[in-house]
């Protein structure tokens, strides 16, 4: 099993809101004390700051802590998936995660299909797979219909099963109709509490095994250690009221997500 942690495992510790903000050094450090070798990097608007030199000593520090990088950005738009296909030549990145969407930019399937074909062949030709993921702002479908007739083998699917409960669709067809062309898969709990007064409910993360994920059955339909798929750590832990509770419990979290993933190997 090859498991990783992701900027979202560390969200509170790199905002402004911590004291003393980590930097992707300082996760990466902490990705390799816990004697985890992936890292993605993923909706970190950061890294597009970075010149080549920064980029370079990014490269080989976690080379050195042996910690293999995986980076993450939002859109189809060739020139910005360019752009990433960039970066992970300077930071020797094999799989970029993306989606559909940005701010100014929501393309139809047909568009997406469009759009992919168009850079594909830099991908392919890179040896880097695009893994678009699976979020409530696009049907599932839409999605695997769009890999599917693009029909190439550096094209596939980032899965997060617990992103699409919010359009109603549920973790185990999600699972279901992406399993042939998963690449990656964002591993987080969740479960549904009432909100006070019982007036509606609050959609939320918890540690795994703790939740609605049907993990096991996950492993079962998706086989990712057969065929060498990434498991990363995400959280969706909410704000807990100061900094420094959050951070605690963010930790806490990722140890015991961690000790959990490695207890199914």
């Amino acid at each position: 099993m090859t498991v990783g942690l992701s900027t979202y495992a560390f969200f509170w510790q790199w905002q402004t809101t911590a004291d003393s903000p980590l930097d992707l050094i300082d996760m990466i450090d902490r990705t390799a004390d816990w004697d985890v070798t992936r890292f993605q990097i993923c909706d970190y608007p950061h890294i597009e700051s970075y010149d080549d030199a920064r980029l370079a000593e990014l490269r080989r520090h976690a080379e050195r802590r042996g910690v293999a990088l995986e980076l993450g950005t939002r859109g189809l738009r060739p020139e910005h998936l360019r752009r990433y296909l960039r970066l992970a030549d300077r930071l020797d990145v094999r799989l970029v995660r993306s989606m559909f969407n940005t701010v100014d930019h929501k393309p139809t399937k047909a568009e997406a299909i469009e759009l992919l074909g168009t850079v594909l062949p830099d991908f392919e030709s890179a040896g880097v797979t695009l893994a678009l993921e699976t979020y409530e702002q696009v049907p599932v479908q839409t999605i695997v219909d769009t890999v599917a007739a693009v029909g190439s083998p550096n094209l596939g699917i980032c899965l997060d099963p617990a992103n699409s409960v919010a359009a109603l669709e549920h973790p185990t067809h999600t699972i279901g109709i992406t399993a042939p062309y998963v690449r990656n898969i964002h591993v987080k709990d969740f479960a549904f509490t009432r909100k006070d007064g019982w007036v509606g409910f609050t959609l939320a993360g918890c540690p795994l095994g703790e939740g609605l994920l049907d993990y096991d059955h996950m492993v079962e339909v998706v086989r990712p250690d057969e065929r060498g798929i990434d498991q990363i750590i995400e959280h969706w832990l909410p704000w807990q009221g100061d900094s420094e509770t959050t951070i605690r419990i963010e930790n806490e979290w990722n140890l015991h997500n961690l000790q959990y993933l490695r207890s199914k190997a």
